[in-house]
């Protein structure tokens, strides 16, 4: 079995336990770090309407992230997990828009939001595959 089958058994606990844990709790660290990047970033902005525009949405979809995967975390089923994931899912791809609207308009270089950029694309992709493994799931 390859490492990366494995990894998912592990997340849908046929595998090992305390790593699906660990990768919580990883992914838990991982979106509060992203909520206090998009702080960050917002905070660069202009002052200009459109700096601000961008930096109050982004704001909102950027921070909505870990709140809502903390709250997928206490999910009273796997219908509720995925539902609640969907809104992370959502609100992640927001996050890209919004960073990317910055760079079109001129707010921001692109070349200072790569690495958030990357860390937002990373973070959709996670989201996605565990709503698809918990879709495979059978309640």
């Amino acid at each position: 079995m390859n490492a990366e089958r494995g990894t998912g058994n592990a997340e849908r606990g046929t595998g090992s336990a305390e790593m699906g844990v660990r990768k919580a709790q990883d992914l838990k660290e991982r979106t509060f770090a992203f909520s206090l990047r998009v702080l960050r970033f917002a905070e660069s902005l202009p002052n200009s309407k459109a700096g601000v525009t961008i930096a109050n949405q982004v704001i909102r979809s950027g921070t909505s992230v870990g709140a809502n995967y903390r709250a997928a975390k206490r999910a009273k089923s796997n219908r509720d997990f995925i539902a609640k994931m969907g809104i992370v899912e959502e609100e992640c791809d927001e996050t890209i828009y919004w960073i990317e609207l910055a760079v079109a308009h001129g707010c921001v270089d692109a070349g200072k939001v790569d690495s958030l950029l990357a860390e937002a694309n990373e973070l959709l992709a996670i989201t996605v595959a565990s709503i698809r493994t918990a879709k495979g799931r059978k309640v």
